[in-house]
């Protein structure tokens, strides 16, 4: 690398053979703008003044590090693991998709699991969007220092006020709920669906949620009975703005996934400066501690979520305390730091423990 100042880091995200397009964010990307919001894996470029790409060739030649996502069958990566090394680029490896679930379904075939070996052991370092995922990159290359792989959560704009979808506390009203897959196991979405509706009899606040599982889906919220006129059902997909700005008109974000995935319903929350309850995601864990599934009962979350729904001034606090929290670890300037970290040292073999996330106690 040219410099060892974070503000100077740059880094290059390579998605070998995906589909989204090439992406420069050199300037700062609005909700205006064309070409994929700055969140997600598209951050890390975003958050550093990089770039995003789609072919090896382009990747290389911004003679920058290079993020490489696993992602398919692994041949693309693989291939593009040799052709970066090979113009003596460093190159760190993450897996695009790390829920647990994902996860799991990914290695259960022998071919993909035994070039998933070959990479993460090949590879200069790797960054896990997940404590969880930092874990499996330790135990596949147990011979390699532990200082080459980082748990690096992914990053959010909570800097730039393009970004901020604010309503005042004392105008949001009811509860939007987080999830809407019913056929993912570990979404555990009807649990939160019915969770909702408890708090929807005991607070009188009315639900949001998504549905985009057409009349399947009709049928199944209709079995469900919420209170007359207390659940609002939104049945189109929106842009990420228009979800943005949706969600930011509630008091909460109500949740009880248990992926162990990056945290993007938290993130969101994170946006539109309101509390996400429940869920077990690294950015649940690391900036809504208080208010997160890891360690709570579901009647411990409801006991939680009322309090939120009726106390307006503690919600207000909540929030001010969660921003503080995310601007500490997953503003883009934050992230910035810790990948410029991560890079030099890779880069250099220098040895420096990674950060964890943080007990809170009970």
């Amino acid at each position: 690398m040219a410099s060892t100042d974070a503000t100077d880091f740059q880094l290059s995200v390579l998605n070998p053979g995906g589909r989204d397009l090439e992406q420069y964010f050199d300037e700062p990307v609005g909700p205006g703008s064309n070409g994929h919001p700055p969140v997600n894996l598209h951050a890390f470029a975003a958050c550093t003044g990089g770039s995003f790409h789609r072919t090896t060739k382009n990747a290389i030649e911004e003679k920058r590090p290079i993020l490489l996502l696993l992602r398919g069958n692994f041949r693309a990566t693989e291939r593009a693991l040799a052709e970066c090394q090979k113009e003596k680029r460093t190159v760190a490896v993450a897996l695009k998709e790390t829920g647990l679930h994902q996860i799991a379904e990914q290695l259960c075939d022998s071919r993909k699991l035994a070039r998933f070996m070959r990479i993460v052991a090949q590879a200069d370092g790797c960054v896990a969007t997940t404590p969880e995922a930092a874990e499996i990159f330790r135990r596949v290359r147990p011979e390699r220092d532990v200082s080459t792989i980082a748990f690096i959560p992914t990053p959010y704009p909570l800097e730039d006020e393009q970004w901020k979808f604010t309503v005042p506390p004392v105008e949001q009203r009811g509860i939007f709920v987080g999830t809407r897959e019913w056929d993912v196991p570990s979404r555990n979405h009807l649990a939160a669906l019915l969770l909702a509706r408890e708090i929807c009899q005991n607070s009188f606040e009315p639900v949001t949620v998504f549905n985009l599982d057409g009349r399947k889906g009709e049928k199944l919220l209709a079995e469900l009975n919420f209170p007359p006129g207390k659940l609002r059902v939104r049945d189109r997909r929106e842009s990420y703005p228009n979800y943005l700005r949706e969600i930011a008109r509630h008091k909460i974000v109500l949740q009880l996934d248990r992926s162990r995935v990056p945290g993007q319903v938290a993130g969101d929350a994170l946006l539109c400066q309101t509390i996400c309850v429940g869920g077990d995601g690294a950015i649940e864990r690391l900036v809504f501690a208080n208010f997160c599934g890891e360690g709570r009962t579901t009647a411990q979350l409801k006991t939680i979520a009322l309090e939120l729904l009726k106390n307006t001034a503690g919600r207000a606090t909540a929030i001010v305390e969660t921003q503080w929290r995310a601007a500490e670890r997953i503003s883009f300037q934050a992230v910035q730091r810790q990948l410029a970290s991560f890079f030099e040292r890779i880069e250099k073999g220098v040895v420096d423990l990674q950060p964890t996330l943080p007990i809170i106690p009970r």
